[in-house]
């Protein structure tokens, strides 16, 4: 039942951000950068007010039993993660991977723009449709561990997501160029939907309960330290060489994050796949 709810999730996020991205993009080709932006606040607003309206209030968080520093829990976490030699290893995947993508956001966003002379709306097409992919994979996540087990998919969908990213390099100005584009980052968003919730489910079993929020934590605070660096890196990168080849250096950091998988690490325990 884990396995199902964790992909449940990732269908909700990839279905927003499905629909998300191209609506952007088509609000800023009809209205402009200034009111799309505008429309974006108001859709914040709108989203706390909803929230505002609940009628039933979240209930009262129980009372810890001892006062802990957030510090000491984030070490907490990092050294629970470091002691356990799957989390251990997927978490330096995660960064790795998760750095190497977000690396590559703003740069394909000047390859397209700029370099491969697409129009704003088709920027939007391109950020969109991919985000199906993703909620094809969360779908067919529970059957595919079912069919073939949870180390299969968790290891052959960890090295799938990682080799598409290459072919953004190979695209040409055009409506071609953005075919190539989609369609790479359609397979990468589809390994990546299978891969996500095996893998949420994979640390969630590995944890236990006492350190759940903990391990949580210094992962969350890991992730978004490492992803800006990874940006910054990706610039410099780009502004001494080209946009394409810093992309090509994204790339080839994903194909190198495969290694990082716990090919011979397992938990004793199965990960619930039903």
């Amino acid at each position: 039942m884990l396995t199902t709810a964790n992909s449940r999730f990732e269908t909700t996020a990839w279905t927003v951000s499905g629909l998300g991205a191209p609506i952007g993009g088509v609000l800023i080709g009809v209205f402009g950068a200034g009111a799309t932006v505008l429309l974006d606040a108001v859709s914040f607003l709108l989203s706390a007010w909803g929230i505002r309206s609940l009628e039933r209030p979240e209930p009262t968080p129980p009372v810890a039993q001892a006062e802990r520093h957030w510090v000491a829990d984030i070490r907490a976490g990092w050294a629970y993660i470091f002691r356990h030699r799957a989390l251990h290893a997927l978490f330096w995947n995660a960064m790795v991977f998760g750095g190497a993508i977000r690396l590559t956001s703003p740069l394909l966003a000047i390859l397209m723009l700029r370099d491969l002379h697409l129009a704003p709306w088709q920027y939007g097409v391109a950020l969109g449709i991919p985000s199906f992919g993703g909620i094809i994979g969360s779908l067919l996540t529970s059957r595919l561990v079912v069919r073939l087990g949870e180390r299969p998919v968790l290891l052959g969908f960890g090295v799938l997501r990682t080799c598409w990213m290459g072919f953004l390099v190979l695209a040409g100005p055009g409506i071609a160029g953005l075919v190539v584009v989609v369609a790479a980052e359609t397979a990468l968003l589809f390994c990546a939907g299978v891969f996500n919730p095996v893998f949420t489910t994979f640390r969630m079993r590995a944890t236990d309960d006492e350190f759940m929020s903990r391990v949580g934590i210094a992962w969350s605070i890991s992730s978004r330290s490492c992803q800006p660096a990874f940006i910054a890196l990706g610039g410099a990168l780009a502004t001494v060489t080209s946009v394409r080849f810093a992309i090509g250096c994204a790339a080839v950091a994903l194909l190198a994050s495969s290694l990082l998988l716990p090919w011979r690490t397992w938990p004793t325990r199965s990960l619930d796949a039903r």
